[in-house]
């Protein structure tokens, strides 16, 4: 491991940065730079720190505020996750325990029983802005804090801080002594300042959740039992005086007088810093060609089983490493760690954790997952609050193509899992639009449907709308035009339009800021002499284009389409497919001629290959009896 981040990626990440600038003139993006070091007490979970924050202002407001969000708060009894936990229909079943029967749950939160000793907190006991102390509040996860100067548009300032915190017991996502025992999964450990953005600030309260963060460099020092290995954000910059599987083959762990060790890390712009430490953890690692080190991090005491699963796991990781890079966007990284920690599977900056005593395929898959957030989450960092669906969505989207090339499954559709939990959403009656806000879904199930399985079938549909080729080419455009910048719905939509030519503001509104549903049918196939006459109906509110199938009778088909009128457009389509009159979404009804004898005809199906998110396909298709008269369609 190099001890200092190369000069070429730093100059990577600078022309990057200025490129996206130049790309979209007006955006701009607040930055921070941290400096951080804590001690860690291993046998409370306690710990010291200090941070010297150097904000910059971008926006062209000033600011006379600001917001920290103190995320290990939340674990206490009363917290706003509490209340939620007790008052959600379906909570995460990781978060409460049932004091029910499996036919009668009543359910306990575990935060509501946290004894002191277990809670999480962080105490902010210092605090000034350029040297002057500040007046602040803490209400609940959220510290507000007046500022003693305005900050100008354009200007810097540096806020210096003391902390006191308290790892929790393991419930979600971060905390200490997991259930496989890990000791310390250190996601969201930090002070760390909220995003301020064109609509305000985002300080939300640590709920349910996931995380919204200000790009910047980190510079992190943690002092910690010696016997711990450290694995997460970063490039570390002390191998030969740590150790632990860093630096060259054969290092060990350095003799030191010292029962601890201090792990120095910088990370270059990243707007997130998690690690993982634990004394039992194997620390492999695997070179992907022409990409960054991988790490491995997992228990030593792990079934004989599972360790042969994570050493299987390390040459496939190389193969979704590079099928993300080549497929989204190069990864700009030097390094990249899969870790065993945490309660499931969370994406972090240059690192996941996830739970380890897994088989094969749930590993390979949910290090795909995670992985695969690196690029959406990470660096199309989304606001994951307001569009849950862009990082968890299009990460389901491309994780579930790279498992099925790198494992060789052969699916013609990757997402068809996608598509059948979105319909089964669409029709449950429990349907929210997708611009509901993370943590007020009514219930959980309809958040997960809605942000994994509406927003996969968002891009999975999109490529039947534009067609596949211009999909790929528009998640390229949108990695290179906003990489490492916080994009929006808008900002996908219209760079699919830039790409294929198309009018799609109808698609973005329709799919993802309503519930309206898409359902198309064949309404009537009449016999006219030598002829055939079909009537299609739009019976949803939303509108979409026709791919359709002719079969015959002799055994060949015929492939029609029909432009849907507000794209302006049509998608490339093989010089075999009969282009039909554009439909408008006011008609109802569409109908066109065939030169056939209805007799002669053996099915006609809409959107044969599935790709139209219909939730009634049982009128997609009428097949007709083989017989010497005239028949009737199933549907008469």
């Amino acid at each position: 491991m190099k001890t200092l981040p190369s000069k070429i990626l730093l100059t990577t990440l600078v022309l990057i940065s200025v490129t996206i600038n130049a790309q979209n003139p007006g955006y701009w993006q607040q930055h921070v730079d941290y400096t951080m070091e804590i001690d860690m007490n291993v046998e409370n979970f306690q710990y010291q720190g200090t941070q010297k924050l150097v904000y910059t202002n971008n926006s062209p407001d000033v600011l006379t505020k600001v917001f920290y969000h103190l995320y290990m708060n939340a674990f206490q009894p009363g917290s706003n996750m509490d209340m939620r936990l007790q008052n959600i229909a379906d909570p995460d079943g990781r978060m409460v325990n049932n004091i029910g029967t499996k036919e009668n749950p009543i359910y306990e939160s575990r935060i509501s029983k946290l004894k002191p000793s277990e809670i999480g907190y962080m105490k902010v006991k210092a605090l000034t802005q350029d040297g002057k102390p500040l007046k602040y509040d803490l209400v609940d996860t959220v510290l507000e804090v007046t500022l003693a100067n305005p900050i100008q548009p354009g200007a810097k300032t540096t806020f210096d801080m003391v902390f006191d915190a308290q790892v929790p017991l393991q419930i979600r996502r971060n905390g200490r002594n997991s259930r496989e025992g890990i000791a310390l999964s250190m996601a969201q450990w930090y002070p760390k300042m909220a995003e301020y953005d064109f609509q305000g600030w985002h300080a939300d309260s640590y709920i349910a959740r996931e995380f919204h963060g200000v790009w910047g460099d980190f510079d992190v020092k943690i002092t910690i039992d010696k016997d711990y290995t450290i694995g997460g954000t970063g490039y570390l910059q002390n191998p030969e005086e740590i150790g632990h599987g860093y630096g060259p083959k054969g290092l060990k762990s350095i003799n030191t007088t010292s029962d601890k060790l201090t792990w120095h890390f910088k990370a270059p712009m990243v707007h997130d810093f998690t690690w993982a430490a634990d004394p039992e953890y194997v620390h492999d690692s695997m070179q992907v060609p022409d990409g960054p080190m991988l790490h491995f991090f997992y228990k030593s005491t792990l079934e004989a089983e599972s360790i042969e699963n994570w050493k299987k796991l390390q040459p496939t990781t190389v193969k979704l490493m590079q099928y993300f890079s080549d497929n989204v966007g190069k990864y700009p990284y030097e390094q990249y760690s899969v870790i065993q920690g945490g309660d499931g599977g969370m994406e972090y900056a240059m690192c996941t954790l996830i739970t380890g005593g897994r088989s094969l395929n749930s590993l390979i898959g949910v290090t795909s997952h995670e992985m695969a957030h690196t690029w959406f989450q990470f660096l199309l960092a989304t606001n994951e609050a307001k569009n849950e669906w862009m990082d968890e969505g299009f990460t389901s989207y491309i994780s579930a193509a790279a498992s099925n090339e790198v494992l060789e499954r052969n699916q013609e559709n990757p997402s068809a899992g996608s598509y059948r939990g979105y319909i089964r959403l669409a029709t449950s009656g429990y349907e929210q639009p997708l611009t509901t806000h993370a943590d007020r879904y009514n219930v959980n199930a309809a958040y997960g449907t809605a942000a994994y399985s509406k927003g996969a079938v968002f891009l999975a549909q999109l490529g039947y709308v534009i067609g596949e080729d211009n999909l790929k080419a528009t998640l390229k455009k949108y990695f290179n035009d906003f990489s490492f910048k916080h994009p929006t719905p808008d900002d996908i939509t219209r760079t699919a339009e830039k790409v294929s030519g198309l009018e799609l503001d109808w698609y973005l509104m329709d799919f993802a800021q309503t519930t309206n549903t898409i359902d198309y049918g064949i309404k009537s196939v009449e016999a006219n002499d030598k002829t055939t006459n079909i009537t299609l109906e739009r019976k949803g509110l939303m509108p979409m284009p026709i791919d359709l199938t002719v079969e015959y009778l002799d055994g060949t088909s015929q492939d029609f389409y029909i432009p849907l009128e507000m794209m302006r457009g049509e998608k490339p389509t093989p010089a075999s497919v009969k282009i039909l009159p554009d439909w408008s979404w006011a008609n109802n009804t569409f109908g066109f001629g065939l030169n056939i004898e209805k007799s002669k005809i053996k099915s006609i199906t809409i959107d044969p290959k599935g790709k139209m998110a219909d939730i009634d396909n049982t009128n997609n298709i009428v097949s007709f009896a083989i017989t010497k008269e005239d028949t009737k369609t199933k549907n008469d």
